[in-house]
């Protein structure tokens, strides 16, 4: 029980707790400016006056930069409750492209989301070199978020997903300042090389227990949050089994303003008092630590 014994104890009872970010496009300037070619998707079979429409509205398109994936919006239909965007993908760079599931979100004027739906784009196929493609995306009733779809100063925008973020070490200020560089550096790198957490999971995985000289029990739970908000536990209920099967102790813990921030492990030790151990000379040679159902 050496390394991260604390002295601070838990409350215990008896046995009974994506800003969304819409890309900005840039315009090419003049000594960079890609004007891309109209294409269409070989089963499109449109008439020569549709065609027309198509060429006039992509020439009124502005320049790309070099290496640009772009959408751009040039026209909304709804129908009933449903609404249809008709769009040009636009790609600068010098090879082809293609996609597969793609989220796209529908933006009012003021950037703020109209619908959002990922769109499996695998049957468009290659976007090639340079080139502008039209397609149609459908919003279905249970994409849309606004009760009204304006029909003008609307577009349409791929939705950049934030880089995920890194999983870390959360020490309360307590932790931080009795932890010696070695134990904190242990910690560190413990938690740097746990297996990664499912998007939105939490769980709780042991880390060290023992008695202590009163023979009441203490076990150091790592606290892991794998979701992209904070949380925050007010009540946990914990058992503890030992390498046997046995459960040695279970109690009800009470925290205040106990906080793991999103994306991080944060550790803490819960104390057993001696008369909640239904097992004296539990078998440590493995043992966990879980919340009971």
């Amino acid at each position: 029980m050496g390394l991260f014994r604390r002295k601070a104890k838990a409350a215990v009872q008896e046995p009974e707790q994506q800003e969304v970010q819409n890309p900005i496009e840039e315009t090419g300037t003049k000594d960079h400016a890609v004007y891309t070619t109209l294409t269409f998707h070989e089963e499109w079979d449109l008439e020569a006056q549709e065609k027309y429409v198509y060429r006039f509205r992509h020439q009124q398109l502005p320049p790309l930069n070099p290496n640009q994936i772009s959408i751009s919006g040039i026209r909304l239909v709804e129908y009933d409750n449903d609404v249809v965007v008709v769009a040009f993908i636009r790609n600068s760079l010098e090879k082809a492209v293609r996609f597969e599931h793609v989220d796209l979100l529908l933006l009012d004027e003021q950037g703020r989301p109209l619908a959002k739906k990922q769109f499996d784009l695998s049957d468009i196929g290659e976007i090639p070199p340079m080139s502008a493609m039209p397609w149609r995306f459908l919003f279905e009733e249970t994409d849309i978020l606004s009760e009204d779809i304006p029909q003008e100063g609307w577009k349409i925008a791929f939705e950049l997903k934030a880089k995920p973020q890194e999983h870390k070490l959360d020490l309360d200020i307590s932790w931080e300042n009795s932890l010696s560089e070695v134990q904190r550096e242990r910690l560190e790198q413990l938690v740097s090389d746990l297996p990664k957490l499912n998007p939105g999971e939490v769980n709780f995985m042991g880390i060290e227990a023992g008695f202590m000289e009163d023979r009441s029990f203490a076990v150091t739970v790592l606290i892991r949050n794998g979701s992209e908000k904070q949380i925050k536990i007010e009540k946990l209920p914990l058992a503890v089994e030992d390498a046997d099967g046995d459960v040695i102790c279970q109690g009800g813990f009470t925290l205040d303003d106990f906080f793991v921030k999103a994306q991080t492990s944060k550790p803490r030790t819960f104390i057993f008092p001696a008369q909640l151990m239904a097992k004296q000379n539990p078998n440590l040679r493995t043992w966990k630590v879980y919340p009971p159902s």
